[in-house]
């Protein structure tokens, strides 16, 4: 069995994004309910685009007709919970690119706790033929250079 490193927060917290956990996000015994996590993980990932001059959706219509990023895979491990009241950093890097999609982790801390760790496969998407549905295109150059 491979031993594997601990996770340390990140030194630079720029590019985090950050949220307090409130009240409406949690159970009655205060602990955070899981499905907020993917809602946060979601906000990163666009705040991640944010961060690197991608300003909308609309805009990468208009420039390169992407009309979002939706997921086709996600991986989530829970180690330690949140509660209400606590300051969340999620961390999101791109970890792989392909052809028409992208890998993305997030890890969510509360200080130096790694609280959660995910990561998100998400495909590139057009409208589809007459503006019906979406379809996968090809990663556009310019978004694959932004890191």
């Amino acid at each position: 069995m491979q031993a594997t490193t601990p996770a340390t927060p990140p030194a630079d917290t720029t590019g985090l994004y950050t949220l307090p956990v409130e009240f409406g996000d949690c159970d009655p015994a205060g602990i955070v309910y899981f499905p907020n996590f993917y809602r946060w993980m979601d906000a990163a990932s666009r705040h991640w685009f944010v961060l690197r001059g991608v300003a909308s959706w609309r805009d990468a219509e208009a420039r390169w007709g992407v009309v979002g990023t939706p997921i086709v895979d996600v991986q989530t491990k829970f180690m330690k919970p949140a509660m209400y009241g606590d300051r969340l950093a999620i961390e999101t890097v791109v970890v792989e690119w392909r052809n028409k999609s992208f890998v993305q982790r997030h890890r969510i801390w509360r200080g130096a706790d790694l609280l959660v760790e995910g990561t998100e496969v998400r495909v590139f998407a057009a409208r589809g033929p007459g503006g019906v549905g979406v379809r996968g295109v090809p990663v556009p150059d310019e978004i694959r250079a932004l890191g």
